[in-house]
């Protein structure tokens, strides 16, 4: 099995002759000439597996890389290289974390085989992790790609360590379902979860919302109220769109997040929370940083991990899982039989752009699943839209997803537009502008 493997010593002969060894058996091989630059080297390249490096190096030593390496979130292998008389120093490293060690000169097939086990211990460990990841977050979201698998073992990395996590990605990609599952698995699980999206209220609503405020501190204020961090006391706070805040709520939250403490509106003395402070937003916090709409220092508080959740147009191989949950929740919500969906149809609905993501999807299929007959999904419905890389427009991508959207929202309404209308938040006069539109208004 091949692996990847960073070779660490200030000796270029010993170092030469260790790659020549090691890539003459198939492995894929980088080298540093001392502690420091091997751990450049592994800042360059997070998959490596195994890193055989000397213990006795100028700038950083063997031991004091080791200790910087198990540190890492995905720590690979250490072997250390020594010279004849620090067998105890190879030993007390073998208790600080080292995989193995062995003496100069060396035998060939001695450095290869200490390697090869290196190397099956870390792929257990990856496939364990990988394993662990999804579990944690697939029980909140369905997923089958390798980019979902990544996301999933950061999420089971940073779940149980109490630090601030920022949720980017473009709106309708999954955003809370990840946080939600932070929370399921984090040790805050049984403690209250708290939600709050920031672009529902103005400045001064928000900010009574999040930080109280005390009986009179404003017109319409009759009565003391603690508010959400309060409320989160203990447990979890998400912030969704936190990048709608405005600036006076935004000043207000980075000394939150500085001190662990809120004073209420009208309010002299400030109250200490214990909250753990989940933010996600589609938008773009560093360019609007550089734009003045966001603060620098508070976005380097919330983003001390950041999680980027993919587009669903950069993992189609979710689609198929997706939509089989999406038309299973749809027939029985509409007491319909089981649906079939043709391989064809799957491989269409995958290749489709998506540009509301995995919303969008799950509108679509509400919509195909409403509309069926005896079983089938009829996707000519979804218009005659170019699939993704044929240069579809960004006014066609959103026409479709409205025209979804407005079916799905009449098949529930059971062709009650006036319910319709409600639901979707808009007029009469405006749904049926958009029915014409779209010819839906015969």
């Amino acid at each position: 099995m091949t692996a990847r493997v960073l070779v660490v010593d200030d000796d270029a002969g010993v170092r030469f002759t260790v790659r020549s060894a090691l890539e003459d058996a198939g492995h894929l091989v980088r080298e540093a000439a001392d502690g420091q630059a091997g751990l450049e080297a592994l800042d360059a390249d997070d998959r490596i597996d195994v890193v055989v490096c000397d213990l006795r190096m100028p700038r950083m030593d063997g031991l004091a890389l080791l200790a910087e390496v198990v540190r890492r979130p995905r720590a690979p292998r250490v072997v250390l290289l020594t010279a004849h008389g620090d067998e105890r120093t190879a030993v007390a490293a073998m208790k600080a974390g080292a995989w193995d060690y062995f003496r100069k000169p060396f035998e060939v097939d001695e450095l290869l085989a200490v390697v090869a086990r290196a190397r099956e211990a870390q792929r257990l460990s990856d496939d364990n992790e990988r394993l662990a990841g999804a579990l944690t977050l697939s029980r909140t979201m369905a997923f089958a790609s390798p980019a979902m698998e990544r996301l999933g073992v950061l999420v089971h990395r940073v779940a149980p360590r109490d630090v601030t996590v920022l949720i980017t990605g473009e709106s309708g990609t999954g955003k809370e379902r990840v946080a939600e599952a932070l929370v399921a698995a984090s040790h805050r699980a049984d403690r209250p979860f708290v939600r709050f999206n920031c672009a529902s209220l103005g400045a001064d609503l928000a900010e009574a919302e999040l930080f109280g405020h005390a009986r009179g501190a404003f017109t319409g204020a009759a009565r003391e109220r603690p508010g959400l961090f309060r409320e989160a006391d203990g447990g979890t706070i998400l912030l969704d769109e936190v990048g709608e805040l405005a600036p006076v709520v935004q000043a207000r939250l980075l000394r939150v997040l500085q001190s662990g403490e809120v004073r209420p509106v009208g309010e002299d003395r400030p109250v200490r929370v214990d909250v753990r402070v989940v933010a996600a937003t589609h938008r773009d916090l560093p360019a609007l940083v550089a734009e003045g709409g966001f603060r620098e220092d508070l976005l380097y508080r919330l983003k001390v991990v950041h999680l980027q959740v993919p587009p669903l147009r950069e993992r189609p191989d979710d689609v198929p899982l997706l939509v089989a949950r999406f038309a299973e929740r749809a027939a029985r919500r509409f007491g319909l039989p089981p649906v079939h969906v043709r391989p064809r149809d799957l491989a269409h609905l995958a290749a489709r752009p998506w540009p509301g993501n995995v919303r969008e999807l799950e509108n679509a299929v509400e919509m195909l699943v409403a509309t069926s007959q005896d079983g089938e999904l009829d996707l000519s419905l979804l218009d005659e839209q170019p699939v993704a890389g044929t240069g579809s427009t960004l006014r066609a991508q959103v026409d479709a997803f409205e025209r979804a959207l407005l079916v799905a929202a009449l098949a529930r309404a059971g062709g009650n537009k006036s319910e319709a209308a409600r639901e979707l938040g808009v007029g009469r006069v405006t749904l049926y502008e958009k029915l014409h539109k779209h010819g839906l208004d015969g």
